[in-house]
């Protein structure tokens, strides 16, 4: 048995994760560490997740899992079976990944598979929704931006709905020498007597060959590809063929989105020059729009932020079958808004010049 693995991403609580495979909680903590605390020590603090590799033990669960009455979902884009049984726990099975689950409310959470790689990825997520049940619990919301950490301790929040160009607003303000990436999609906020403070949502981080091409970084990410550096393994392998024989027009799966290459939050730094900072005091807002034609501009004022600009627990790309996060979390939202509503903000548009990009940001947040 490895030791225990705390992760904590505040000094509201933590999270335990153990596991029968060292290699497994060596992956996490490499995972969690480019923003969080994550270290091994020899004593459980907060919750359990307990990640094992263990063939055996997963038939058993798989089978007490998928026994009938049962609920199905689709869990990360894969069929999970579930159920209640008589004594409170739920039981979970992703065949098709080779994945049982068994959660004890109030209790462990264990998560058995037949290899480290789907253990890891599993884990490093029901980790983080156990952490962000506590941190909802003690005032944070969960926020759909991306965020940089100036040098003086300010944070820049990128808002809008998906591709708008948030996660292009963030790079661009790190490669401008603007501060440290904080999170690229998701931040927690939490409002204090100092102001908003912004927390990082540790993950994978998504970016497109047209973000790669403008910021000179999509040779050299093709050559490590081609070179036997490997992106993080929820990358699709028609994304990594075109980085193979360097096609650079995107990718798309057959309903038209994008397909992008998936990092690994340690290679945003040593890959794509991109350090990391586990969070700040919210100092500005932007509301980015990106266009191929457009010249950048800026004007000051935007939209104030909305309900809609939050992750509720109903999240149906993961949804919650284990019930590990509170319902209702409208008063940690509700007064979120009132303080990230006196932040000063911005309404700009970018273009795909880079270099132009990167004068404004710097303008704007000099």
């Amino acid at each position: 048995m490895s030791p225990c693995l705390i992760l904590s991403g505040a000094a509201t609580g933590y999270v335990t994760v153990t596991s029968n495979r060292r290699e497994v909680t060596q992956w996490l903590r490499a995972y969690f560490g480019s923003w969080w605390y994550a270290k091994e020590e020899k004593q459980q603090r907060g919750p359990l997740v307990q990640a094992d590799v263990n063939p055996d033990d997963l038939d058993d669960l798989t089978q007490q899992a998928c026994t009938r009455p049962v609920a199905t979902a689709m869990y990360g884009g894969v069929p999970m079976t579930y159920r209640h049984a008589s004594n409170g726990d739920v039981l979970a099975a992703q065949v098709n990944r080779h994945l049982a689950y068994r959660y004890t409310p109030g209790g462990a959470l264990r998560i058995v598979g037949a290899d480290p790689f789907h253990v890891e990825l599993a884990a490093a997520r029901l980790a983080r929704e156990r952490a962000r049940a506590q941190l909802y619990a003690s005032g944070w919301s969960l926020l759909r931006a991306s965020a940089v950490a100036t040098q003086d301790g300010k944070a820049v929040l990128a808002l809008g709905p998906k591709g708008v160009g948030k996660s292009t607003t963030a790079v661009h303000l790190v490669h401008a020498g603007r501060g440290d990436l904080v999170s690229v999609g998701k931040v927690f906020v939490k409002p204090g007597p100092y102001g908003v403070s912004v927390l990082s949502w540790p993950s994978a981080a998504a970016i497109g060959f047209g973000l790669l091409d403008a910021c000179g970084l999509y040779d050299t990410v093709a050559w490590k590809v081609k070179t036997g550096t490997n992106l993080f393994p929820t990358t699709d392998a028609y994304v990594i063929d075109a980085l193979l024989h360097k096609r650079r027009t995107p990718v798309r799966d057959a309903r038209g989105r994008e397909l992008k290459p998936h990092f690994h939050p340690r290679q945003l730094g040593d890959l794509l020059v991109l350090p990391t900072k586990g969070g700040g005091i919210a100092g500005r807002l932007l509301y980015p729009t990106l266009e191929p034609a457009f010249q950048p501009t800026v004007a000051d004022g935007g939209r104030p932020v909305g309900y809609d600009d939050f992750v509720t627990t109903d999240d149906p790309h993961y949804p919650d079958v284990f019930g590990l996060l509170p319902q209702g979390t409208e008063g940690p939202e509700w007064m979120a808004l009132r303080a990230l509503n006196a932040v000063p903000r911005n309404t700009l548009s970018l273009g795909h010049d880079a270099d132009v990009n990167k004068d404004l940001l710097r303008k704007i947040t000099a």
